[in-house]
Formats: C-alpha cells, structure tokens, sequence
C-alpha cells in the first residue's frame, strides 16, 4: 500500500513538473496550449497501469482543483474548469485509463510497441474526443471546427507517444519491479 500510494504521488508530481515546460500558445488553436504534461499522462498510464496511473492523475487534478498552479503557464484553480482546456483535463483520467488498459492487452507484442500503441490509443484518440468535446461547449464552437482546431497538435503528440514508450521500456528494463 505504501509503494502504491508513494508511485501515485510520484507520478502526479511527475506530470506537474512537466508543467513547467513552457507551454507554447498558438493563436488559431482556440486557447488550447501545446505542453508537455501529456508526456507524464501516458507514462502514468504506462507505468503504473490503469488504476494506479488513473488515480495519479485524478490527485493532480483535485490539487488543480484546490487552487495549486501547477499546469502549463502556472493555471490551477476551478476557473480552469470552465476554460476551452477542460476537455483535456478531465480528459487526461479516462486517457490514463485506456492507456494503461491498452498497454497490458498488447504487451506480448512487445514493450515498446504496446507502448506506443496504448499511448496514441488512449494518449491522442481518447485525449482528443474528451478535448474536442470540451473545447466546442466552452467556445460554442462546432465539433468539426473544433477538431479541425487540435489538428496541429497531432505531431507533437505522437513524438509525446514514441517518448513515452521509449521511457516505459527503459523504466522496465532498469526497475522491472517498479511498473504496473
């Protein structure tokens, strides 16, 4: 129990850390930011499977929540909540949950491939739908111009999804009694 509770605590801080990345804003993206924090959402998911990574990311989300700044560009508080990232936010639990669900239904095909598999499963196609959703209630935008909207972070979150296989591998390799 306390190795569970001390690897979700790990993991939250984890993807907090990553929100000091700088985030870069686009003006045409709807006020949705290119960050790094998914980076951690899918190594949670990977790492610590689907319960455990789930509740990493549902702490961080209550400390958001509390008031702590602790996403990209220093948000937190409830006002994110209502703000066109929402989608992803709330998103980033259910992501985390495929992801790691993913993982270990593919893992006989290999830990680096199952890897990036679960991770674009959970970590772009689940993340996006949840995204897309909560960007076109916030701005009132329609679904399609919404998603035409998160196109352009396609890219960089399949490079998330390769870095973040790569890392499960490693991590598994070096502490195979640390994951999952």
């Amino acid at each position: 129990m306390e190795k569970t509770v001390a690897r979700v605590a790990l993991f939250a801080a984890l993807i907090a850390a990553l929100g000091l990345v700088p985030q870069i804003m686009l003006p045409f993206a709807g006020g949705v930011p290119i960050t790094a924090q998914t980076l951690g959402v899918m190594l949670a998911g990977l790492v610590l499977g689907p319960w455990r990574g789930t509740l990493a990311v549902l702490l961080l989300i209550v400390v958001v929540a509390l008031g702590a700044p602790v996403l990209a560009g220093g948000r937190g508080g409830l006002g994110v909540f209502v703000g066109p990232t929402v989608g992803f936010l709330l998103g980033w639990a259910l992501a985390t949950l495929v992801i790691g669900w993913a993982y270990r239904v593919m893992a006989e095909r290999g830990v680096f491939l199952a890897g990036l598999l679960a991770s674009v499963l959970g970590g772009i196609v689940v993340l996006y739908v949840c995204g897309i959703i909560g960007l076109s209630l916030v701005t009132q935008m329609p679904l399609v111009q919404a998603a035409g909207v998160v196109l352009i972070f396609i890219p960089g979150d399949i490079v998330k999804a390769v870095l973040a296989a790569l890392l499960n591998r490693e991590i598994r390799r070096a502490r195979p009694d640390f994951a999952d």
